[in-house]
């Protein structure tokens, strides 16, 4: 099994990545995130690598991290989740925005991928609620902003999320901005300082 290659950019499709590893061009299959973050072709990259063996075929399926493996597995324990919906998952979320998605419930979120409806991202969000913290770290604020315990968390961070969700960013990603802000401001930043923050956040 094939865990790890590291070679040079040969091509790119709308799915995949070629990677020559000493000559041999291996077709890898990756989220749209993943080929974004890949350097041009002529160039060296690393993939960690996921391979899945059939009877009529051998696929690998290549990520930038090892949590985005992990995710990529996980996912797929949900019935009705194979390959091509959890790597459609990992295009629009990554490790830590899908954490978020799946410890505030957040339904709309995962349905944003291709190939999940409504019904599909209410069981991966409910059958992944518990096993989700032991593949990525859900900072505590991030889960109080994100999740029933909202009340729990400062009244400055609840105002702050909800002018972020109004400028249109997605509570999950919201969330993990200004529990990122809370935890470099201090649990007494003002509102103000926690949404500029927060932008700077979701900028970078």
């Amino acid at each position: 099994m094939i865990g790890k290659l590291r070679g040079v950019v040969d091509s790119q499709g709308e799915d995949f990545v070629i990677l020559d590893v000493q000559g041999v061009g291996y077709v890898v299959h990756c989220s749209t995130r993943t080929l974004q973050k890949l350097p041009p072709a002529g160039e060296a990259a690393a993939l960690a690598i996921e391979t899945q063996v059939r009877e009529d075929s051998i696929r690998l399926f290549g990520f930038s991290a090892d949590a985005e493996r992990d995710w990529f597995r996980l996912l797929q324990t949900v019935q009705g989740v194979g390959a091509k919906v959890a790597l459609g998952i990992l295009s629009i979320l990554g490790p830590g925005e899908l954490a978020a998605a799946i410890a505030g419930q957040d339904k709309a979120m995962v349905a944003r991928a291709s190939g999940v409806g409504p019904k599909l991202a209410a069981r991966i969000v409910a059958e992944l609620k518990d096993k989700a913290p032991a593949f990525a770290t859900i900072d505590p604020a991030v889960g109080r902003l994100s999740g029933e315990a909202e009340a729990a968390a400062p009244q400055a961070a609840q105002d702050a999320v909800s002018a972020l969700v109004n400028l249109g960013y997605g509570r999950p990603q919201a969330a993990a901005a200004v529990g990122a802000s809370l935890k470099a401001l201090g649990e007494n930043a003002d509102t103000g300082a926690l949404i500029r923050r927060g932008l700077k956040e979701l900028a970078g």
